[in-house]
C-alpha cells in the first residue's frame, strides 16, 4: 500500500532532485545502520516525503555528507539525515512488517511471509522505541482487517482506518502543529488507501480479494469508473493540500508541492492509461 507518494522527476530542477535523493539516501543508510539489510529493503519514497515535510516544518540541522553503497559502489553520493530520518526509519520498519503480514494473509505469498519473519525482531525493536505510534498502527490495521472480513462497502470507513494511521505518523511531536499535520496525514492516508484499491481492483476481482471499489467497478463503465474515482481522489488530495498550505514551510517547498500536486497522481495516470488502451484493444469492453 506504499509507493504512491513520489516526485514527478521531469518537473523538478536538477538541484531539487539532488536534494530529494540525498534525503532518500539518508533514509536508506539509516535503515541499514539500525535494521540491517532486511530493514534497508523496506526503503520507501513515502517515508522520504515525511522526512522532507517534517524537516521543512521544524528545520532541524540536516548535515550533508557522502558515502558509497551497494547501489552506487563506484562514486560517492550525497546524503542528509536528521532526527526525522531516524523516526521515519523506525516507522518504515513497523509499517513494512504489518504490510508483509497483510499480504501473506490475503494472498499467501511466501516471499511476504519470509520478509515478515526477517523483520519480526526488528519490528519489536522499533515498536519498543515508538510504542505509542506502533500501537496506533496495530489498532487501525486491526480495525481495517475487520472491515475487510465483513466486506465493508463504505469507502469512508475503510479508507478512514488508514487515514487515522497516517495522521498518527505525521503527528510526530504532538505540538501546536498537530491539527494541521494530523489533517494532512489523514487525507493523504485515505488517498493512498483508495489509490491502492483503484490500482488493484481488477486483480482483486479475479482473486476474490476484498476491495471497497469493487461495487463501483462492477456497476460503471471503464471511463465512468475512472472519472468517479478521480473525483473522490481529488477531494482527498484537496483537503490534504489545504492543510499543507497552512504550515509555515519554506525549505524544499518546491519539492513538497511537486509531490503533492503532481507526483501522487503518477500511478493514477499510468493505471488509467493502461486500462483505456486495453479497453480500446478489446473494442470498448471493460
Amino acid at each position: 500500500m506504499f509507493g504512491y507518494v513520489i516526485v514527478n522527476q521531469p518537473e523538478l530542477k536538477f538541484k531539487e532532485y539532488d536534494i530529494y535523493r540525498s534525503y532518500y539516501c539518508g533514509l536508506c543508510r539509516k535503515l541499514n545502520e539500525k535494521y540491517g539489510l532486511s530493514g534497508q529493503l523496506t526503503l520507501s519514497y513515502d517515508m522520504t516525503f515525511l522526512i522532507l515535510l517534517l524537516t521543512g516544518l521544524y528545520e532541524p540541522d540536516s548535515p550533508l555528507s557522502s558515502c558509497r553503497c551497494v547501489a552506487h559502489p563506484l562514486a560517492r553520493h550525497p546524503l542528509r539525515d536528521n532526527e526525522f530520518t531516524e523516526y521515519a526509519a523506525d516507522m518504515n520498519v513497523i509499517l513494512s512488517y504489518y504490510s508483509c503480514l497483510d499480504d501473506w494473509s490475503d494472498e499467501r505469498r511466501i516471499s511476504r511471509l519470509a520478509m515478515s519473519k526477517a523483520l519480526s525482531g526488528k519490528n519489536k525493536r522499533a515498536c519498543a522505541l515508538r510504542e505509542k505510534k506502533a500501537r496506533a498502527v496495530r489498532e487501525n490495521l486491526e480495525k481495517l482487517r475487520l472491515y475487510e472480513k465483513t466486506g465493508e462497502t463504505d469507502l469512508d470507513k475503510a479508507a478512514g482506518c488508514f487515514g487515522e494511521l497516517m495522521a498518527e505518523l505525521f503527528d510526530c511531536r504532538e505540538d501546536l502543529w498537530s491539527p494541521q499535520l494530523r489533517r494532512m496525514g489523514f487525507f493523504l492516508g485515505k488517498f493512498i488507501y483508495l489509490m491502492d484499491a483503484y490500482d488493484d481492483v481488477e486483480e482483486d476481482q479475479k482473486k476474490g480479494n476484498y476491495n471497497p471499489l469493487l461495487p463501483l467497478w462492477n456497476k460503471l463503465s471503464g471511463e465512468e469508473f475512472a472519472a468517479h474515482c478521480l473525483q473522490i481522489l481529488t477531494m482527498m488530495m484537496a483537503e490534504c493540500c489545504k492543510a499543507f498550505e497552512t504550515l509555515p514551510i519554506l525549505e524544499n517547498i518546491a519539492i513538497l508541492r511537486n509531490i503533492l500536486y503532481s507526483g501522487v497522481w503518477s500511478r493514477y495516470e499510468a493505471v488509467t492509461a493502461r486500462r483505456k488502451n486495453a479497453q480500446d484493444q478489446q473494442g470498448g469492453k471493460k
